[in-house]
This record gives structure tokens, sequence and C-alpha cells, in this order.
């Protein structure tokens, strides 16, 4: 699939939201129609095709490999992801665009495991919890992801290793779940202090946009 770059908009790089954001523990709801705008809160409406750039250019921004639609406040079942490539020569461009090997933008997928067997050869990150990478994650080796593209077509994409790993984090963020609900309990008590002051950056963050909402509604 070739990389999605279009003729709209400059790109706008949304918040990400934070874990304790209750949008993250929410299931996403499918997609029915792919001309309907969709509105990032304290945002315009855009297009199904614009917010996928505009997804990109937060995942870049952020520094990551996927993004899930719930991450920017969207409940929808959208995520996209990148593959990039890691053997850059010495004095070439090493940012996240210039790595850019293939690009998906995935909606309303299915997964289904190719391979069963057991892997935890990498660190699991999420870009709702900066900063935290745990090792032991375990996820299947190989799996098939089913979905549409932006142009409404049906795709078939079999990943094993490090991207089957990318395609899981994200379709789990499309079911309410992240990451270290598959580690044991006391991976999250060590990190308890760092989740809290997630949780207030999102309550903070919600209320933020509580407010705005509302003086929006009194100019009316």
């Amino acid at each position: 699939m070739a990389p999605v770059w279009y003729n709209q908009p400059m790109p706008t790089v949304y918040p990400i939201r934070m874990y304790g954001d209750p949008i993250l523990r929410r299931k996403a709801r499918e997609i029915s129609d792919l001309e309907a705008p969709q509105q990032v809160a304290g945002f315009a409406p855009v297009t199904l095709r614009q917010l996928a750039e505009d997804m990109f250019e937060t995942m870049f921004e952020a520094g990551g490999v996927g993004l899930a639609a719930p991450q920017v406040g969207l409940p929808i079942r959208m995520f996209v992801a990148a593959d990039y490539n890691d053997d850059v020569p010495e004095g070439h461009d090493r940012s996240l665009k210039a790595r850019l090997r293939q690009q998906y933008v995935v909606i309303n997928p299915t997964l289904e495991v190719l391979d069963p067997r057991l892997e935890a050869r990498y660190d699991d990150g999420c870009l709702s919890l900066p900063g935290i990478y745990e090792p032991g994650v375990q996820r299947e080796r190989a799996v098939r992801l089913r979905y549409t593209d932006l142009e409404g077509q049906q795709r078939i994409t079999e990943a094993d290793d490090y991207l089957a790993r990318v395609f899981q984090h994200e379709f789990e963020h499309l079911e309410g779940r992240l990451y270290l609900d598959r580690l044991p309990p006391e991976v999250t008590e060590r990190h308890r202090a760092r989740l809290a002051e997630f949780q207030r950056e999102a309550r903070a963050y919600l209320k933020r946009l509580e407010q705005q909402d509302q003086r929006q509604k009194r100019r009316r």
C-alpha cells in the first residue's frame, strides 16, 4: 500500500489521551460511513482521509509506530501504523518520516492469529503511557489483519515479528484494552506514581474540554 499523503490542509497534531481517560477503556464502534466527517474534541471536523493524515502526523510527532483513534478521543474502530526501515546509513535522515517503509490506515479491523506461539522479545510501550516501557508482554508471533482501507476496499495483511505485535497492540486499543493488562498486577503497582500523574493529566484535559464546550455554547 502506497504512503498516504493527500492534497489536504496541513496536518494537525492532536493531543494524545492519557492513561486514566475513560475513552481508552471503551470498546470502539464500527465506522459505517467512510464519507461522514469526524471531529476530535476541540478541533474542526475533518474527512476520514484527513483524520488519517492527522493521526500519522500525531504519531510521528510522538515517536510512535501506531496510534488508535481512541487515543485522540474518537471512539471509532480505526488505527494507523507504520513499518520503519531500521537500516539507515550514517549521514542520512533518520527521522521517522524518512525511515518510513510502509504505512497502514486500518478501518473496522478483525484480527486472526496465524501462529499462536507466544514471544516477548520486544518491550511494549504506549503513547498514552509515555516513558513507560515493559519487557515480558507476550503476544502471538503472526496474525492476519482484515480491514477496510480509505477507498472502501477490503484488505488482508499478514504480519509476523514486530509488525504483528504493533497490529495486536493497536487492535487492543479498539477493544478498550492496554498492554499493562497483559502483565502481572505488580507491574502496574511499580508504576503507580507515574500512572497517577497520567490520571491527573487526563482529568485536567477533560476539564479543559468541558470548559471550552461551555464557552462555545454560551456564544451561540
